[in-house]
């Protein structure tokens, strides 16, 4: 039979995983000739030849026998004329090619190589080691095609076993670019010494000391997290008095302090290696790791590293950021010397370059959904389906926890943390990651260039700036709409509702939006409903200071000034200064109108006691939540009544009665009766809205669609009522979700609905 001839192409995550060594396996166990390579767009190109049944054979060995971490999205395949090629070989890869491709993102560790870290090989001990199984990429890649002299890893020169390992098609670790050992890859040092450096790092962690350890993408510092004077410590150094530290811990020392589910179990020990978020048992770890919260979060040592620490630490670790919140991640040696001096005692550090910053990614169980809160390491650079019409975007979300993110070619890429854009340090971040992912995506430059609705954002003087570099137009999206498109983009839906339950969104009124019901139906959205609007006394100040938030709601639920001044005296506040908050409120000055559900939350807490003063963000709805957990919620309802087309779901009376019923029941069942009676409150509504509008998807997002309960309650309601529940899976809820629904809400060209019948296109709404 004479023989045949053909060029496949591959598209998918086939770079970086040991996709041309498998390649070559199956194709030389099929009997055929032919190479394969890397492009450059991060796709690979093969040609084979040789008789029709192997050719088949080989297909099929392709497509079902892939290694661990490569994904084929597509294989284009085309007849070519036999040349006569009997031998198998892999090329060099190719500088060029279209963008068809995918980019892995850093994975743990994998057993093979912890077997040889910890066990007798010539990997014996050695910290950064890796194959084309685990390890980094993302953090370490500087452009495409994915090959060492492209990657940190260049800086170190491999040893001749190394070398041997590297070319061998047959080897575990055949052009695995961050393979390395002891004589010619990344040092460690302890306090700038080489010698023993871990073996001290271990011993001053036992010792009760805070060491900065720098790691595959970023900074931490740890500490035992189950001593209380080396927890307390840390807070007093970083400032953070509150803000809840994340661990790391063996599997076996995680049932100690928490009960993972299967579920929570699978993600904790999946090649992600994300923190997840877990009920706590109280006692178990230094109470100081999570203040007044009845969840911490958990992660499995990722990196050799991680592994050779507790090969010697039988304690849980605090691992927490070496950076201020929302700021970048710490990646520079002498920036971590100089940044963390007084802040960390040791240092453990280790000279291999972070090309790109990258945090742990986070998850949580959420309404029987695992969501993500943040969407990092082990995630990105992974693009997310999305058919969102022709155009290139750029998305750069909004001002806070953000993520950016690009569109082209039906996908959708979302970034790596990058946290708070509001200080020049982490604008130059936002910056030199938009062209670190532009370069490894190889994707053409934006024609829409969206982002947030808020004329005084960062990102939205950025948007202006980019569009005017590439000739592209801008497109503004309001901050709750772009939560609803994420989801429906998501589940890639046509129509929905959207019950959006956030902090704080500038409104196409300009207004401080946070708790909105929509309906988009194809390429309109309408904004249907609200929580009922009450002041915002002095803006931003009211969500650091919730009992100014609990004075509102009492003002606008007719409660009289004496009795209300006489509350907040009684809750720790100034008498003169709870004389002024009232009269702010009365007057309306730096008092705009808010349908906040954050800021509701916000104030129950306050007024229950559980938190007065915001120390993070999230903190007083986080505290009432763990407070609510342990409570009975009341039948109490809340009214939803529909005013000029508008469903308005009454917080405002809401309140009143909970401040009623705080006289005669426990903290604990009024923060869950608050709760509850919201979360059926908006059900109701959305459920009415979709009856009305003949859709039967209900979407749920935001900040507040991290709270289990309320998720919990809005899904039951909806399904029982035959609606279909939706909320993010993919990308987080909260804002580091907004840049994937810019993208949806720019792409499909979405007009807003007016009450009148009316559509204002795409944009128009920015001042």
């Amino acid at each position: 039979m004479s023989a045949r001839r053909r060029r496949l192409l591959v598209r998918g995550v086939v770079q970086g995983v040991g996709f041309r060594p498998f390649v070559y396996r199956i194709a030389i166990g099929n009997r055929l000739g032919g190479s394969v390579r890397n492009r450059g767009d991060a796709g690979v190109e093969i040609f084979i030849e040789g008789r029709e049944e192997d050719l088949d054979g080989f297909k099929q060995e392709l497509e079902n026998d892939l290694p661990p971490l490569a994904r084929i999205a597509s294989i284009d395949i085309s007849e070519c004329d036999p040349v006569g090629e009997t031998d198998f070989v892999i090329l060099p890869s190719t500088e060029g090619g279209e963008r068809s491709g995918v980019l892995p993102p850093d994975v743990a560790t994998c057993d093979a190589c912890v077997e040889e870290i910890l066990g007798d090989s010539r990997f014996s001990g050695y910290w950064a080691t890796s194959c084309t199984d685990c390890g980094p990429r993302f953090t370490v890649i500087e452009s495409l095609p994915y090959d060492r002299p492209r990657t940190s890893m260049r800086d170190f020169p491999m040893c001749a076993a190394c070398e041997g390992e590297y070319r061998d098609p047959l080897e575990r670790r055949y052009h695995a670019q961050t393979t390395a050992c002891a004589a010619c890859g990344p040092a460690l040092t302890f306090d700038g010494e080489t010698e023993l450096a871990l073996d001290r790092a271990c011993d001053a962690l036992l010792g009760g000391a805070v060491v900065a350890i720098k790691g595959i993408g970023g900074t931490h510092l740890a500490c035992d997290a189950t001593s209380e004077e080396a927890v307390t410590r840390l807070r007093t150094r970083v400032g953070r008095p509150f803000q809840p530290y994340a661990l790391m811990a063996t599997e076996g020392m995680i049932a100690a302090f928490a009960e993972p589910d299967e579920l929570e179990r699978e993600a904790l020990s999946g090649p992600e290696r994300p923190i997840v978020v877990l009920r706590v048992r109280q006692g178990e770890v230094a109470s100081e790791v999570a203040p007044g919260l009845h969840t911490v979060g958990v992660m499995l040592p990722y990196t050799g590293l991680h592994h050779r620490l507790f090969a010697r630490i039988d304690v849980p670790l605090v691992m927490t950021s070496a950076n201020l919140p929302g700021r970048p991640m710490l990646i520079d040696n002498d920036e971590i010397e100089r940044r963390l001096s007084g802040i960390a005692d040791h240092l453990l550090l280790h000279d291999r370059r972070i090309v790109a910053r990258c945090d742990d990614s986070v998850r949580r169980r959420v309404g029987g959904r695992l969501v993500f809160l943040r969407r990092s390491r082990g995630w990105v650079p992974q693009p997310i389906e999305a058919l969102l019409g022709s155009e290139p975007i750029l998305a750069l979300g909004p001002e806070t926890d953000l993520t950016f993110s690009i569109y082209a070619d039906g996908a959708t890429t979302p970034s790596q943390h990058i946290g708070s854009v509001d200080d020049v340090e982490t604008i130059e971040f936002l910056r030199e990651a938009i062209e670190h992912l532009y370069r490894i995506a190889r994707a053409p430059a934006p024609a829409i260039v969206a982002c947030d609705l808020h004329p005084q954002f960062a990102t939205t003087r950025l948007a202006d700036e980019l569009a005017n570099r590439h000739g592209a137009r801008v497109v503004a999206v309001q901050h709750h709409a772009a939560h609803h498109l994420s989801v429906m983009a998501e589940h890639k839906l046509d129509e929905a509702v959207g019950i959006i339950l956030d902090g704080y969104g500038y409104g196409w009124d300009g207004e401080a939006w946070g708790g909105e019901l929509f309906v988009c139906l194809g390429t309109s959205i309408e904004r249907v409903g609200c929580l009922r609007p009450v002041r915002l006394p002095g803006g931003d100040l009211a969500a650091r200071s919730p009992l100014r938030m609990a004075a509102a709601f009492l003002h606008a639920a007719d409660v009289t000034p004496s009795e209300i001044e006489s509350g907040l005296i009684q809750r720790g506040l100034d008498p003169a200064a709870a004389g002024l908050l009232l009269t702010q409120i009365e007057r309306g000055v730096n008092a705009p109108w808010t349908t906040s559900a954050g800021r509701f939350l916000d104030a129950v807490a306050a007024w229950l006691g559980v938190c007065c003063e915001r120390t993070y963000e999230g903190e007083p709805a986080m505290r009432l939540e763990a407070v609510a957990a342990q409570g009975t919620a009341l039948p109490v309802d809340i009214d939803v009544a529909e005013q000029g087309g508008v469903h308005i779901v009454d917080t405002v009376e809401l309140f009143r009665r909970l401040v009623e019923l705080a006289d005669e029941h426990r903290p604990a069942d009024i923060a869950a009766t608050a709760q509850q009676a919201l979360a059926t409150g908006v059900a109701k509504a959305a459920i009415e809205l979709g009856t009305a509008r003949g859709t039967r998807d209900v979407c749920f997002s935001g900040g507040v669609a991290y709270n289990d309960a309320i998720a919990s309650t809005i899904r039951d309601a909806v399904q029982s009522a035959g609606f279909r529940y939706r909320t993010n899976e993919r990308v987080p809820c909260g804002d580091g979700g907004i840049s994937f629904g810019q993208t949806a809400y720019a792409g499909r060209g979405i007009a807003i609905l007016e009450a009148d019948g009316t559509e204002t296109a795409p944009g128009d709404r920015r001042e």
